[in-house]
């Protein structure tokens, strides 16, 4: 074995040096997708300060598919990081967190004072609670399953609800009903109730056409009826939380093979 003389650098090989400009390439796409998920929730916020609710709400969702699409590709090309992870975490406050919160406040909290704006404190405060929390369990906890309603889906429980009331005056009892729906949802993400994370399900590769028919059914029922049809859903995925728990009941144990890092 020759010693390598002080000083003096190995050079390193054409496809090693490919595959670092490879993996800088992905993480730079990731962290703009990121903060492209930044983007849309701050600019929710400024929709709906021009009380433009329906632009708000959409750009939430959008927000969604970005948070969505950045953690699937870094772990389909092997790319996460940690800064990865903590910037995705920073990004949920602000989209999934804070812009609902500021939406649904002015859509309909705002009439009903001091009560009001606590309420979308609550929402924010438990959705930063459920982010943090999440952090510290990575890795402990059942993959199949997320503890405590996601962000994401209680920010699209919000983001529906605006898109079918409209930009309509409400009454005040809509006003009070939302008032504490926000309240339930903010306790729903800070709760041990168990939520189907569908990560363990590769429809894709097992049912290729089921799925594409899947795909197609639910592009003409959005394309129909898209407030309503993801205001049932998203509430439906709310609920689905307390419901498995009376059915089931408490997990006793978690299996030592499904425990594994899961993405928020």
């Amino acid at each position: 074995m020759i010693p390598r003389r002080p000083g003096k650098r190995l050079r390193r090989r054409p496809w090693q040096e490919a595959g670092e400009r490879r993996r800088q390439g992905i993480f730079l796409f990731t962290s703009l997708l990121t903060t492209g998920n930044v983007f849309c929730g701050f600019f929710s916020m400024l929709l709906a300060v021009e009380h433009r609710y329906t632009e708000a709400a959409l750009a939430i969702f959008v927000a969604m598919i970005m948070d969505l699409l950045d953690g699937r590709v870094a772990r389909l090309m092997k790319a996460t990081s940690q800064f990865g992870v903590e910037y995705d975490s920073l990004a949920d406050v602000i989209s999934f967190c804070v812009a609902p919160a500021f939406l649904l406040y002015s859509f309909a909290l705002q009439p009903l004072g001091r009560a009001a704006w606590f309420g979308a404190f609550l929402f924010v405060i438990c959705g930063a609670l459920r982010l943090a929390r999440f952090n510290v369990q990575t890795g402990t906890v059942d993959r199949r399953f997320f503890i405590g309603l996601s962000t994401p889906a209680a920010a699209g429980v919000v983001a529906a609800t605006v898109l079918l009331l409209g930009d309509e005056p409400l009454a005040h009892g809509i006003q009070i009903a939302l008032a504490a729906a926000v309240g339930v949802l903010a306790l729903l993400m800070v709760s041990t109730f168990r939520y189907w994370s569908f990560k363990e399900v590769d429809f894709v590769r097992r049912r290729p056409l089921q799925t594409l028919l899947v795909v197609v059914l639910a592009v003409m029922i959005v394309a129909t009826k898209h407030d309503l049809f993801l205001f049932m859903l998203f509430t439906g995925y709310a609920l689905s939380g307390p419901v498995r728990r009376l059915i089931v009941g408490r997990p006793l144990s978690v299996p030592a093979e499904l425990v594994s890092k899961e993405s928020p």
